[in-house]
């Protein structure tokens, strides 16, 4: 018998936590391996057509080869991979050759925990609640794989975007002819922004993969909601890139991934998005 019960409001919000909890361990492994497998790809590609040895014929997937230390190669155990809890106890290192573990893995388990619950106390645990748990999780993949690596997988990004129409069909968050609407002026915005810099400086501002984000932010949210997201994701970014200007000497030239804060922008949005549509048009 239970001698405190949560009220039954909140229970679904615990539930979703926790799981948010065990899918961030599993996204740790997904920022760190797929942009791994696709410059494994993008080698036997490249050996394969110039009739050389594939570099790479050992299976490695989301899947397999097993969670290792990288420095002395010993197989992370299931006590060992507990979200948060198991980095805590092993105080932040590995338990055969005591190297630092990064502190960014138990900051996407707690996060993904954090958002997922947050979402469903905010929009429910039906249809809503769940398409924005499965919409964040998505949003937190991509926000690391660009910060890492400064780039935004098609892998991602194009479910992301089908999802998002599939979950309009009936409306969830905006009219299916919204959310189609969104979905290609998303793109289309991007694209004229980028050549419109391209032609005027002679320099690329931002890759293909922010076209598709966006895309398919406009995809779950419609049309309307593509206007915030853009100025708040541009203001975002250019407060953190003077930020890293002034106080890391970052040189003005080094490329600022723009998808983490097209994603911050997308998740603003999507939970507060009838409040910021009313600001621009009544």
């Amino acid at each position: 018998m239970l001698l405190f019960a949560a009220p039954a409001s909140l229970l679904p919000s615990i539930v979703a936590g926790i799981l948010g909890l065990v899918v961030g361990s599993f996204l740790n492994v997904v920022i760190h391996r797929i942009p791994k497998m696709m410059q494994r790809e993008s080698d036997n590609y490249v050996a394969e057509e110039s009739g050389k040895p594939l570099p790479h014929t050992d299976r490695y997937n989301l899947m397999l080869p097993r969670s290792a230390c990288p420095h002395c190669g010993h197989q992370i155990t299931a006590l060992e991979n507990i979200p948060v809890v198991s980095w805590l106890a092993l105080r932040g290192k590995c338990s055969v050759c005591k190297t630092p573990i990064s502190a960014r893995y138990p900051l996407v388990e707690a996060l993904t925990g954090l958002l997922s619950a947050g979402l469903v106390w905010h929009f429910g645990s039906g249809v809503a609640g769940m398409a924005a748990v499965v919409f964040v999780w998505l949003l937190i993949t991509l926000t690391f794989i660009d910060a890492d690596t400064r780039l935004l997988p098609d892998d991602l990004t194009f479910p992301l975007l089908w999802l998002g129409l599939l979950v309009n069909l009936n409306g969830t968050f905006a009219t299916l002819s919204d959310a189609v609407i969104g979905a290609a002026a998303g793109y289309l915005v991007l694209w004229l922004v980028y050549w419109a810099f391209k032609l005027a400086t002679g320099k690329e501002g931002m890759g293909y993969g922010d076209f598709k984000l966006l895309a398919a932010l406009g995809a779950w949210m419609g049309w309307k909601m593509l206007l915030p997201i853009i100025l708040l994701s541009s203001v975002v970014g250019a407060i953190v890139g003077i930020c890293l200007i002034v106080f890391t000497r970052r040189g003005r030239d080094n490329p600022i991934p723009f998808g983490p804060y097209l994603a911050a922008a997308g998740l603003i949005s999507l939970v507060w998005g009838d409040t910021l549509i009313t600001l621009y048009m009544p």
